[in-house]
């Protein structure tokens, strides 16, 4: 993740006229184990991201860079003996890009679930379409993101 990451920063700082770049990280996928492995693969992922977002305050980019970070899958509440399965829900975190560094939904309610899990407050198409609107100047219903976006993220 550190690398790819790197390399982005490269790209970014050589100034390639790409939008969007995608990396992603593996191995939290499991259901045993799962407080020693998550842990393992949240540093690696904390320290990837750490380095990336200094590199691009040193060169003064954060402004001009937003950074998502999100898990394809949620993580079910209740444990089922060796960890937990997947689930519906989960966060998402938005670094740079000139947001307002706020924390945005609530906590999710462990007590009542949909069939086990958590229900979501805030539809993540509701993040991408406020992305695409104030960062990219284009209309998110354009490719069917009906959603309502999040005002004064940006």
């Amino acid at each position: 993740m550190a690398k790819n990451l790197q390399w982005i920063s490269k790209l970014i700082k050589g100034k390639l006229e790409s939008k969007v770049y995608y990396t992603s990280l593996g191995g939290f996928d499991t259901h045993n184990n799962q407080t020693n492995l998550h842990n393992r693969q949240l540093t690696v992922l904390n320290d990837a991201v750490f380095s990336f977002y200094q590199d691009l305050k040193a060169e003064n980019l954060l402004g001009r860079v937003t950074i998502v970070v999100f898990s394809e899958f949620g993580r079910r509440v209740k444990e089922n003996g060796t960890g937990t399965d997947h689930g519906t829900a989960g966060a998402m975190v938005v670094i740079g890009g000139k947001n307002k560094g706020r924390i945005i939904g609530e906590k999710p309610d462990l007590e009542n679930l949909d069939k086990g899990d958590l229900i979501y407050k805030i539809d993540f198409r509701s993040v991408y379409g406020s992305i695409l609107k104030n960062k990219f100047g284009f209309e998110p219903s354009q490719i069917g993101i009906s959603q309502k976006i999040i005002e004064n993220l940006f």
